[in-house]
């Protein structure tokens, strides 16, 4: 293994996320704060509490749900999009580094800046609401499950993108909505039995399930599924990318 190589991307991915420091985390964090507002105080007002937990402090995990998997999939998208789009990509092939470091360094560096994204959000979300975390490391399990699966995710959707625009369809038309319609401001259960069966079909119920469950100790779903759930778009998006590097999908063309 090429630690060396991998730290040199990874150091490299780091390096642009602080020189646009107002854009990957003033941004976000803002954004969230304005979630808070309206949702916390407007909405809250008039909904007091959802199975037992304050309107204000439910959302928060879904918050920052929304916050982590869309920064892990813009930062590595863009990560390995640009050295595609400047041609530099050619040189990192050819040097002595294979798929392997080259996955760790892209998508280490994202998953780190959506981890810190997420955390600082937490952080901010203990001044607008009471909030008291039950499972502190089944919590941050989660999260950083989220940041990596999502990060590789992106890291696909990089390769496959041909243009700028593209990079932002898959999260701004695909992810986006389901993480809204996956409960993120409400509980499943409070939905119609119809709707309540077609959410099931939604992967993004499963993450935001199990990462309140660290939380509140509530679930819409069994525990076991989400991680399940969660471990299955893992493989799958390893699987991914061991196919794109061993048949040059999108690489070599």
């Amino acid at each position: 293994m090429n630690w060396s190589a991998i730290r040199a991307i990874y150091l490299f991915e780091m390096a642009r996320f602080f020189r646009t420091m107002a854009q990957s985390l003033i941004s976000p964090v803002l954004s969230t704060s304005l979630y808070f507002v309206v949702f916390g105080a407007a909405i809250g007002s008039r909904i007091d509490q959802v199975e037992g937990v304050s309107y204000g402090a439910f959302i928060v995990p879904g918050l920052i749900m929304l916050t982590v998997m869309t920064q892990a999939i813009s930062n590595a998208s863009f990560g390995i999009y640009f050295p595609k789009f400047i041609g530099t990509i050619y040189e990192l092939l050819s040097a002595p580094v294979n798929f392997l470091e080259i996955v760790m360094g892209y998508v280490g560096a994202a998953a780190t800046k959506a981890l810190f994204i997420g955390i600082i959000i937490l952080v901010t979300s203990f001044f607008f609401v009471d909030l008291q975390i039950q499972n502190p490391m089944a919590m941050i399990a989660f999260l950083v499950l989220t940041c990596v699966s999502f990060a590789l995710f992106g890291f696909i959707l990089g390769i496959w993108a041909g243009n700028f625009e593209q990079l932002q369809l898959v999260p701004l038309l695909i992810v986006t909505p389901l993480v809204f319609l996956g409960g993120s401001f409400y509980s499943i259960s409070m939905l119609p039995p119809v709707w309540q069966t077609i959410s099931m079909f939604n992967p993004v119920v499963y993450l935001i399930s199990g990462f309140r469950w660290a939380f509140f100790g509530l679930a819409d779903v069994p525990i076991g599924t989400s991680l399940a759930a969660i471990a299955l778009f893992t493989a799958a998006c390893l699987g991914a990318v061991w196919w794109i590097f061993k048949t040059g999908w999108r690489i070599r063309q």
